[in-house]
């Protein structure tokens, strides 16, 4: 191996000062030793810095007499430099890189790998120009273009692999644009995620539920009329595989009490499971309770983006004594929930796929065949499926296929009344003063709910003063002002604020159904309190987000989101104005609410009076009384074939001309509460109940028990 390199040559120069093409430095393959020091006449050479193994550096071109030339970098003895390739004339030639011994190189190319280097502007004279360092891959490098004479050219510096290089010393970095939050858009589906605080948050919720609403489940409130009618349903459809025990006339829709047949068919004692019938309903009960419970904090966070409105809302429908006394019962408007939770859940999906909205569409269908209230929720889902699947590939299918999915649920239902011939009254008659004789109708019974009425719900005997308001007037109120200021945000940016429109909108369509003046029932009112929650949930995070404007605040944010609703919990519990853990009795002493005091045992009243009918009452008896007790008079034995209650008594054909032949003396017990009592006073606006109000009449009281303002008896007809 030769130990001489060939000396680098100057680039001839043309009649203008221009520069020509050189010649190769080196033969292809020659062997070279570092390079000597001397030069060409008039050259000065300054040698490159060192670099790391593996990069490439960039030496500038030999140029005029008269300028100084940066010298190639040495490389080790025994090393091969590949050819230098030929520039055109204006064009500088790279050299070649130190390597490592016995390795050869390629061909002077850009700096690292696949890059490409771009050449340096000119500078004016007398000035020094330094090029770019090497960048990591996938960058571009800078390298220094040919200058006037008598310039200085320095090599470039190779910095290390992963870097970023400077062009100029006096280059300013660009700033970085600060990073944005977390998008959140209801119409998009851009929901922010759960979290470690929103997972143990939503497990504190669940338990919660479970202890509000499973303690002393069994024992608080009194079993009311309503749970009987549904169990003795659901008891039908298990027995005797049909809608009712009686005449169905579509009073309601059935899915409510198959439901209840369903979840009692696979217990080890079916409906005796948990002690009564009723028992078991309630049961049935505390695990809807629950999953309404996830569902309601899922759609209060994807609607709110916030954790905290979520926790607000599920506090609220958890431990609100309107909720308690309510949801424990065996109601149809406890599973219609359920099932409209589950409908919005399914829209509020991250994509709106077509499971979703199917999926959604059958819920919506399945919560109007349970109770056909539930329609006053259907324009705010037909909204809020609008919003989502605005603007998508798939809208138009979409927008068809969710109607059909809700609707599928009725229609099977119509065509149930359509193939018993029950659909139409007889002769297409809707005269609500002669109702059809030879069977029922499922359109004149609907006709007949939309036209019923009982006046104003404000007045001082009604619900709203009497029932609702002693129960819980916190949320109530606290309800009512949260869904205005919700209507009030969600219409100003209906773009932004969708999450307020939905919520606001779904309060408000259940309540214009409340105050309409229609015949309202005492627990009506269920439906409308998890979205009561659900507005107050968010408007309470609104308005503490809203106060982190001011400097003050700003620096206790985290600590305030947690504190200010803890301190507003533990106000509620422990106020007796609220109810809500402690209260004010009738004889004006604080105590424990009923719902969790376990001296109060309303049903225990109950269950003695069953045990004193079982003890002295002939199963063959014909016994008036009313739909709480029937489920263990006809499922527990003794059977006890001929009791029924005074609504079908007097009402059903079956019972009232064949069993009791509309006479009192027929009657040989009445089973009786101060509530049934009530109730048979406002059921004779046509004179049906005189002749078992003549039994009472004529009939001798044989057992009463009283506990506060419930009174039971029975009495032995004459």
């Amino acid at each position: 191996m030769s130990d001489n390199t060939t000396p680098s040559r100057s680039a001839p120069v043309d009649s203008e000062g221009r520069k020509t093409a050189a010649d190769k430095e080196t033969a292809p393959n020659r062997s070279t030793t570092p390079p000597d020091k001397s030069t060409a006449p008039d050259e000065k050479t300054a040698p490159d810095k060192s670099t790391v193994p593996g990069k490439k550096t960039v030496a500038a071109k030999s140029a005029t007499p008269g300028k100084k030339t940066v010298a190639a970098k040495s490389t080790a003895p025994g090393k091969k430099t590949a050819p230098d390739k030929s520039t055109t004339p204006g064009k500088k030639t790279v050299a070649a890189k130190s390597t490592a011994p016995d390795k050869k190189t390629a061909p002077d190319k850009s700096t690292t790998p696949g890059k490409k280097t771009v050449a340096a502007k000119s500078t004016t004279p007398g000035k020094k120009t330094a090029p770019d360092k090497s960048t990591t891959p996938g960058k571009k490098t800078v390298a220094a273009k040919s200058t006037t004479p008598d310039k200085k050219t320095v090599a470039a510096k190779s910095t290390t692999p992963g870097k970023k290089t400077v062009a100029a010393k006096n280059a300013k970095v660009p700033a970085r644009r600060p990073r944005r939050g977390p998008r959140f858009s209801v119409a998009r589906g851009w929901f922010p995620p759960l979290g470690t605080k929103g997972k143990i948050a939503l497990v504190v919720s669940l338990l919660t539920g479970v202890l509000t609403h499973g303690y002393h489940l069994f024992r608080y409130p009194l079993y009311l009329t309503d749970e009987g009618i549904y169990m003795q349903r659901a008891w039908s459809v298990l027995r005797e595989t049909s809608l009712s025990p009686y005449t169905y006339d579509y009073d309601h829709a059935p899915l409510g009490w198959i439901t209840l047949a369903g979840w009692a068919f696979p217990l080890p004692k079916q409906f005796e499971t948990f002690g009564t019938a009723i028992n078991t309903g309630r049961f049935l009960m505390l695990l809807v309770h629950i999953a309404s419970v996830y569902l309601l904090f899922e759609i209060a966070r994807r609607l709110s983006g916030s954790v905290l409105a979520a926790t607000v809302t599920a506090f609220l429908f958890n431990v609100s004594p309107i909720a308690v006394y309510f949801q424990r019962q065996v109601l149809l408007d406890n599973l219609m929930i359920f099932w409209l939770l589950l409908s919005l859940f399914m829209l509020l999906r991250r994509e709106v796929t077509i499971r979703a909205v199917f999926g959604g569409g059958v819920a919506l269908g399945m919560a109007l065949i349970t109770k056909e209230n539930a329609i006053f929720f259907v324009p705010t889902f037909m909204y809020l499926l609008y919003r989502r699947i605005k603007g998508s590939p798939s809208h138009r299918f979409t927008r068809t296929l969710w109607p059909f999915a809700a609707l599928s649920p009725i229609g099977a239902y119509v065509t149930y009344a359509l193939l018993k011939n029950e659909l139409l009254p007889s002769g297409f008659d809707f005269d609500l003063n002669n109702p059809p004789a030879d069977h029922v109708s499922l359109l004149y019974t609907l006709w007949w709910q939309l036209n019923r009425n009982q006046g104003t719900l404000f007045s001082h005997t009604g619900l709203l003063q009497t029932s609702w308001l002693v129960r819980d007037k916190v949320l109530l109120i606290a309800g009512v002002c949260a869904m205005v200021i919700c209507l009030w945000i969600g219409v100003r940016n209906r773009r932004r604020n969708l999450g307020f429109l939905v919520a606001g909108t779904l309060a408000f369509g259940y309540a214009f159904y409340l105050v309409r003046g229609s015949v309202v029932l005492d627990f009506y009112v269920t439906p409308l309190i998890p979205m009561f929650a659900l507005n107050v949930g968010m408007v309470t995070d609104r308005l503490l987000k809203g106060s982190f404007a001011s400097r003050f605040m700003r620096g206790a944010h985290s600590m305030t989101r947690v504190a200010v609703p803890s301190f507003v919990a533990i106000l509620l519990l422990a106020s007796p104005a609220s109810g809500y853990l402690v209260h004010t009795n009738t004889e004006g002493r604080t105590q424990i609410a009923d719902q969790y005091q376990s001296k109060i045992n309303l049903t225990g009243m109950q269950h003695a009076q069953i045990a004193w009918v079982r003890k002295h009452v002939p199963p063959n008896s014909r016994i008036v009384m009313d739909d709480d007790l029937w489920s263990q008079l006809h499922d527990i034995r003794p059977f006890y074939p001929y009791a029924h209650s005074h609504w079908n008594a007097s009402s059903d054909p079956d019972v009232r001309d064949k069993l009791f032949k509309k006479k009192w003396q027929y009657v040989d017990y009445i089973i009786m509460s101060n509530k049934m009592r009530r109730s048979m006073m406002l059921n004779n606006g046509d004179g049906r109940e005189n002749w078992i109000l003549k039994a009472l009449q004529n009939s001798t009281r044989v057992w009463s028990m009283t506990r506060g303002n419930i009174k039971l008896e029975i009495y032995r007809v004459q």
